[in-house]
């Protein structure tokens, strides 16, 4: 099996999960004001559970920021992990290069 990643994609993929994070706060920010009309409109559970969404939306946003947080914790791992075999495989390859004996592997008939 192949594995074949370009040296951008993980930064790539990071800022666009940067993106994503602001995008979401500002999306429950909008879901909470789009139902502020519905406020007291409830009774029983439903209220219950609407007050408590309400109330509990600044932890809600907290807790899916600091997810994406670690998401792009992670991501920035993994592409930290990945440029330094990259560059551990160059400087392997051009040592041995160095070391190797390209005339020995001459099939000329000389």
């Amino acid at each position: 099996m192949k594995f074949d990643m370009g040296g951008t994609t993980l930064s790539g993929l990071t800022n666009s999960t940067v993106g994503s994070s602001s995008d979401l706060g500002t999306l429950i920010r909008m879901l909470i004001a789009a139902a502020e009309p519905l406020e007291g409109k409830f009774n029983g559970a439903g209220k219950v559970a609407f007050d408590s969404f309400k109330n509990r939306s600044d932890e809600i946003t907290a807790a899916l920021n600091g997810s994406l947080q670690s998401i792009l914790g992670g991501q920035s791992g993994m592409d930290n992990a990945f440029g330094t075999g990259d560059q551990e495989t160059e400087d392997n390859a051009t040592q041995h290069m160095a070391s190797a004996n390209f005339d020995a592997a001459r099939f000329s008939g000389r």
